[in-house]
């Protein structure tokens, strides 16, 4: 049981920032790969994370 809640409490911290980083790895790879759509998807791709980042600086902290 012990080595089950470890494993979870990885998950835990690390699912948000792995997802955020598979998107920016994937809007930085579209825009190697050309023009037009590949574009429009790198720039989601990269703006996502770029949002989430201005989000997570502008919380307040509630008391």
């Amino acid at each position: 049981m012990t080595r089950h809640k470890k494993h979870s409490a990885f998950w835990k911290t690390f699912a948000k920032p792995g997802w955020i980083a598979l998107l920016t790895a994937i809007g930085l790879f579209a825009a190697l790969l050309g023009d037009g759509a590949w574009d429009v998807l790198s720039w989601i791709g990269m703006a996502i994370p770029a949002w989430l980042s201005c989000k997570g600086l502008m919380a307040r902290k509630r008391v």
